[in-house]
């Protein structure tokens, strides 16, 4: 199994980039995440993942160990490939992802793209007792996973109190969610005065 690469990054697409290691470009797909992080000419290290099929090798790349854990892990679950497990990672951080499953949070899973209800229910009851239980994913999932998500309250209230629709609200969040999941996944707290501003500059550019 490949673990990880480490080499400078020579090339980036919308799904992947590519790393150089011995004189060999290795692509690597990742999340916009994973790829926010990384830049063209600049050394990085991807935790790694090697997905193995009759007629291919494809290798995930991540930005974390836990990253590719919760991958790994995800993809226990039935009808769980690697591609749904990395959109997975694309709407959701890992501790977003523990904190839906142990709060049985369908909305929260049913927002990546290929997951309906049946198949939230279905990873929930699979995965709660492998994605593991952190204690602020329990406190968080107590409260109806209101902890990872203050963010986005606070967001829509603030657009609705300046005359938007709840939906123009809706929209605009998704616009800035995936730079609130990278500041999670990396630990920080969402500012939700910057969020709202670029939110409000996805509105004005519609």
């Amino acid at each position: 199994m490949i673990a990880s690469v480490t080499g400078q990054v020579i090339a980036i697409a919308p799904d992947g980039a590519v790393v150089e290691v011995g004189g060999i470009g290795i692509l690597t797909h990742c999340t916009p995440g994973t790829l926010a992080t990384l830049k063209v000419g600049e050394q990085t290290r991807l935790a790694t993942s090697l997905v193995v099929r009759e007629e291919s090798l494809t290798l995930y790349g991540f930005a974390t160990d836990d990253e590719r854990t919760v991958f790994e892990l995800l993809q226990t679950a039935s009808g769980v490939g690697p591609k749904l497990a990395l959109a997975m990672l694309a709407v959701h951080s890992p501790q977003a992802l523990r904190v839906a499953v142990a709060g049985a949070d369908l909305k929260a899973l049913t927002r990546v793209p290929g997951i309906g209800q049946k198949g939230a229910q279905r990873i929930v009851l699979e995965l709660k007792d492998r994605l593991g239980t952190p204690e602020e994913a329990v406190n968080a999932a107590l409260n109806g996973g209101r902890r990872v998500a203050v963010w986005r309250d606070q967001v829509h209230s603030g657009l609705v109190g300046l005359g938007y629709s709840s939906k123009d609200a809706d929209e605009a969040i998704a616009v800035v969610e995936p730079e609130a999941e990278a500041d999670l996944a990396a630990g920080r707290q969402p500012q939700v005065a910057s969020l709202l501003k670029a939110a409000l500059r996805a509105l004005s550019v519609r």
